[in-house]
């Protein structure tokens, strides 16, 4: 009875209501039909496949450099260990990099991003704090030659890596412990999610380090300049030979601090002045040249030595070149 009031009440006709609970049925099974949806695609940048690719290079070069120096136990003077420790350092960047690609993709959370950022940016600092501690290195070396060879330079030397370890781990944990711009995007820097404030943090430190840098490479410079001249005087040599000596070392010097400069000042300065709200591109472009500066720290600072070279050979060929073993270190190779 109460149907048909409903029915009369709507003012349509049976055979129209009639037709109209049909289509409900058969919308209704329709509906409970599953429909098999396409799974959007992944869809990878190219940068980040760039970087990734950056990262595997990273790794491989600085391994072998690890390797040689962990397995020979004749490297162990103080600059052998500093340069260990920028291989390493360079080792977990790319490390990071690679981590950093494969969580994107493939294992999307807060916390692996928080990992990765603090593992990539502990790295890095590790990194660049190795590159100002070897300078500090060669500088003792010349300034204090007569007494570098001594427990107080490897005591020295274990300080300086207990410190710039201990305050890139520290740098590296801030995200992790909370620094970081997961809860408000509007403080995030270029790179996410490192704060604005973090980011300003880590490119003045690096201006700072840069700038100390600069500074003693320009005592080096005068160092080596002063003792190529007593060189050349105690030999009898000539002036030219003099000159190109000395030409010789500074280029050396300009070419590792302006490699130095090259890559990461770019994305220091554009740290300092973007933010998240700039085109990703332009933090990729800048980020990938500091990715350089980990390929190129082997051949700079690791395969130029010759103690090391030594080593690389005994382990591909079981020998040393006579080149090699009868090469003198002369004052540029600094």
């Amino acid at each position: 009875m109460n149907e048909d009031l409903k029915v009369n009440l709507s003012g349509l006709p049976r055979d129209y209501l009639d037709a109209g609970a049909n289509e409900n049925v058969s919308a209704a099974v329709s509906s409970q039909v599953p429909v098999v949806e396409s799974e959007p695609e992944l869809v990878v940048n190219p940068w980040d496949i760039v970087l990734c690719t950056s990262g595997t290079l990273i790794s491989c070069e600085n391994a072998i450099v690890v390797l040689i120096i962990f397995h020979n136990p004749s490297l162990r003077a103080p600059m052998f260990l500093l340069i260990g420790s920028l291989a390493l350092a360079d080792l977990l960047a790319g490390i990071g990099l690679i981590i950093n690609f494969v969580f994107a993709y493939l294992l999307q959370s807060e916390a692996t991003k928080l990992v990765t950022i603090g593992l990539i940016v502990a790295s890095f600092s590790a990194s660049v704090c190795s590159l100002l501690a070897i300078t500090v290195d060669r500088y003792l070396s010349l300034y204090y030659a007569l007494t570098y060879h001594s427990e107080r330079t490897v005591t020295f030397t274990y300080v300086m890596l207990v410190m710039l370890w201990g305050t890139s781990i520290c740098l590296g944990l801030l995200p992790v412990m909370g620094w970081n711009c997961l809860r408000d995007e509007s403080t995030c820097s270029v790179v996410r999610p490192l704060t604005k404030n973090n980011a300003a943090i880590l490119s003045v430190s690096f201006l700072f380090m840069f700038a100390l840098m600069l500074q003693l490479y320009i005592q080096i410079c005068k160092i080596v300049m002063r003792h190529a001249h007593q060189i050349a005087l105690q030999h009898h040599f000539l002036a030219t030979s003099h000159y190109v000596t000395t030409r010789k070392g500074v280029s050396t010097l300009a070419i590792i601090l302006g490699t130095f400069a090259a890559c990461w000042m770019p994305f220091t300065l554009y740290s300092l002045i973007a933010d998240y709200t700039y085109p990703s591109i332009y933090t990729y472009a800048t980020l990938l040249p500091a990715t350089y500066n980990s390929i190129i720290n082997p051949v700079i600072y690791a395969f130029r030595n010759q103690e090391i070279q030594k080593a690389l050979c005994l382990i591909c060929c079981g020998c040393i070149p006579t080149s090699l073993s009868q090469r003198a270190r002369s004052p540029s190779d600094v």
